[in-house]
């Protein structure tokens, strides 16, 4: 079990990137999301020199796939831009809890798409999962009545479709050509989408410019260390991968909206000027029903 202990590790590092989003969204780009979505775009092009030193074979990649991972590269950017405009409008652990239905979307395109076959227990869990965000989709506010969180629902189910969309055309690819090859592509079509909005979309780069301009270190090493963070997390999921099956490790993902829960509870009490979250009971308990109801359907769609 101790590929278990290890995933939980990437798992909490995931779980950190989400806060930092929404510390940095609040304090420093106020303005809206251009920014921070640029600024992920862009520093993308971190990774490219390290996946070609692991594998200098990359160029070597069919122009058809390259147009491929291109497609990947930019239902990616959508996926952050959505999840940006989610995490505006609510908390950072509310908004995971619907990245538990991107394996949903990924079962549904894996059976119209590459042809993959649905149990009768995956169709269960579908609906839990399915369930336990619908419990989420409903805030308490001050008067006690339900209130639909009607900016966040729509953002994440489209960035849940297309995360799932994007994993599912890179599993595509990636029977043809390796993982390495395959990021390398993605990750500089991600750059290069970043150079093309940044040039073309004034209201982003002028976002851009100013946050650089009024808190360029604060920023930058937020950034920094929100890069360090997600590659850390991928760099213990591969190391987890090659310890157990990629279906149990990825058992682990369902953790994510409990750290995110606990980290906003911790900064919460003791760091309050730097992130809050509504931690009184009825905000409480139905974070922690939508992420077990999530959880237990996201076990039963690996446990094929």
């Amino acid at each position: 079990m101790t590929w278990f202990f290890i995933a939980l590790f990437g798992t909490f590092f995931y779980a950190c990137t989400n806060h930092l989003d929404k510390i940095v969204l609040e304090k420093y780009f106020k303005g809206g999301i251009g920014a921070l979505f640029l600024f992920s775009a862009l520093f993308s092009v971190l990774a490219v020199p390290f996946l070609f030193l692991s594998d200098q074979s990359v160029l070597s990649v069919s122009l058809s796939n390259i147009l491929v991972l291109a497609i990947v590269a930019i239902f990616h950017l959508l996926v952050l831009w959505f999840y940006l405009v989610a995490l505006k409008h609510d908390e950072a652990s509310v908004v995971i809890i619907f990245y538990q239905l991107v394996p949903v979307f990924a079962c549904i395109l894996g059976y119209l798409i590459l042809g993959e076959t649905l149990t009768k227990l995956q169709l269960i869990a579908m609906v839990l999962v399915i369930f336990g965000s619908t419990i989420i989709s409903f805030e308490i506010d001050i008067d006690n009545r339900f209130k639909l969180r009607r900016k966040v629902i729509l953002p994440m189910l489209a960035a849940a479709f297309f995360w799932a969309a994007g994993d599912t055309v890179l599993k595509m690819v990636a029977l043809q050509e390796n993982v390495v090859r395959s990021l390398f592509w993605e990750n500089l079509t991600l750059f290069i989408a970043g150079i093309v909005i940044f040039i073309f979309v004034r209201s982003y780069r002028d976002s851009f410019l100013l946050a650089i301009k009024n808190n360029s270190k604060i920023i930058l090493s937020f950034n920094l260390l929100n890069e360090a963070l997600y590659v850390s997390g991928n760099i213990v999921f591969a190391f987890a991968y090659i310890m157990a099956p990629v279906s149990l490790v990825l058992l682990t993902d369902s953790f994510q909206p409990v750290f995110a829960l606990l980290i906003g509870i911790f900064l919460t009490i003791f760091f309050p000027k730097i992130s809050v979250e509504k931690i009184g009971l009825k905000h409480i308990w139905p974070k922690i029903i939508a992420i077990c109801i999530t959880g237990i359907g996201t076990y039963l769609l690996f446990m094929k």
